[in-house]
């Protein structure tokens, strides 16, 4: 029986069409996904939108259209996303699903039943943009770092979830939970604070799901977005990887694994927290104004280019990331090297053959260490070992001068070694990864379409 392996995304707000931070986030999954598969895993992947937040509510107002129909037209951007960039999930989950409701409602009554609700009062500083409560502390220059706005006041009744109940677990959890060492440290900082009680319900609204105790009151929207990695793989549960953004580490290393103590869920494995994408020193993000479009990307210059541009990135720190720079990648590395690789050597191949014969090349292919990269999510660093032998082939094709031999056995390494290259690369960009793989394993081998132009 296979091992399973569930990974996850965090869902997305459907409030404008998707940024190039969505996009990064999928990939980042989509590699992990699609090599626990070739490692023969039972893998499902779950990604989806967020339809519930009070973000998607303001904009539609601000649009002056009605929620369900805003929601849904800014989720079908979404839908197009992961068709257009070749993300190999298994479920999209939408928030606005009755399905996802009936779980958070029974959730939340075992919570109730646990004795870990209570109706108070909340007094403090609510941040639009996090969806979320702030205290002094969390601000800078009394604003939000985040989304570099001021939180407003507010005042209201709610229900509250005891979460200072599980200090002590969680501090313990968070120790063996969260990836890379830098983000453990920050939550740990926080925890090792004071821990207060959270308001888990907004009072009145039209939009999102019953507070099952109290229908004057509906779920606040990140207890109701982190049920959806129970409610979209219920029998997957738990998850092996939740793949999230650093903004968004509070909420998935305290408020999550709080949740499932009390409602006593089992708790997921790993929650790999990756830096944002920049540009001129600040995040990329719709309410900064500074949007990349994926979408128009994809339309230019297709999937596995823009797949290949995101996945070079560093995943723990925050990286530069510009149209520019991916056609830098795709004119020097995928272009010049990868591709020029391969139309050389299968030019050379269907004029004289191979001939079988030990393959010296490959033995300089580190497998191994690529895969501890991958192993550890240092996929940047997995590329890097996997393009450094495509430059050790293009030098072995400059040395041996095959055009000028016709040798025959030379030529069968360098094949051979095209093939694993291909293997490793169909984790980060498929869809040309698979035309290589069909080139080179034909009975006769031959020149073919170019691979990656130049732009």
């Amino acid at each position: 029986m296979k091992k399973k392996f569930y990974v996850t995304t965090a869902i997305d707000y459907v409030n404008a069409r998707p940024h190039i931070g969505h996009a990064f986030e999928k990939v980042l999954a989509d590699a992990l996904a699609r090599y626990k598969r070739q490692k023969g895993y039972d893998v499902f992947y779950l990604t989806g939108v967020d339809e519930n937040a009070q973000k998607n509510v303001q904009a539609a107002e601000v649009a002056g259209v009605k929620v369900k129909e805003f929601v849904d037209k800014n989720t079908g951007y979404f839908v197009e996303l992961v068709k257009k960039l070749n993300i190999s999930h298994d479920k999209f989950v939408r928030t606005s699903a009755g399905s996802h409701a009936k779980v958070v409602q029974e959730i939340l009554k075992k919570i109730i039943d646990r004795g870990d609700i209570y109706n108070g009062k909340y007094e403090g500083y609510y941040c639009s943009g996090c969806e979320g409560y702030k205290t002094e502390k969390d601000l800078v220059e009394g604003k939000c770092p985040e989304h570099n706005t001021k939180p407003k006041f507010m005042s209201e009744e709610a229900y509250f979830f005891k979460l200072s109940k599980y200090r002590q677990r969680l501090i313990k959890f968070a120790e063996k939970y969260i990836v890379p060492e830098s983000k453990k440290k920050e939550i740990l900082s926080r925890l090792k604070q004071e821990l207060r009680d959270i308001s888990i319900t907004r009072k009145g609204g039209e939009w999102g799901i019953d507070f099952p105790a109290d229908k004057k009151y509906k779920v606040y929207v990140w207890v109701d977005a982190l049920i959806n990695y129970i409610s979209g793989a219920k029998d997957k549960w738990p998850a092996d990887v939740h793949v999230i953004g650093k903004g968004i580490n509070w909420f998935h290393s305290v408020i999550w694994p709080a949740v499932l103590m009390s409602a006593r869920y089992k708790l997921p494995n790993t929650l790999l927290v990756h830096g944002y994408l920049i540009t001129g020193g600040k995040k990329i993000s719709k309410s900064l104004g500074n949007v990349i479009d994926p979408l128009k990307l994809l339309e230019k210059y297709g999937a596995d280019s823009v797949r290949y541009s995101l996945l070079r990135c560093s995943i723990f720190e925050d990286s530069d990331y510009s149209e520019e720079i991916l056609i830098e990648r795709n004119n020097n590395e995928l272009a010049n090297k990868l591709g020029n690789l391969v139309s050389r050597v299968a030019g050379l191949i269907e004029k004289n053959g191979t001939e079988k014969c030990e393959n010296k090349l490959l033995k300089k292919l580190k497998v191994k260490e690529i895969e501890k990269r991958v192993d550890d999510y240092e996929f940047d660093k997995a590329l890097n070992e996997i393009f450094g032998f495509i430059d050790v082939c293009n030098e072995y094709v400059q040395d041996k001068k095959p055009w000028e031999t016709g040798d025959k056995k030379v030529l069968y390494e360098l094949k051979e070694s095209i093939l694993e290259i291909a293997k490793l690369l169909w984790v980060f960009i498929p869809e040309s990864s698979e035309k290589i793989m069909k080139q080179f394993s034909a009975k006769k081998i031959v020149k073919g379409e170019v691979l990656f132009r130049k732009i």
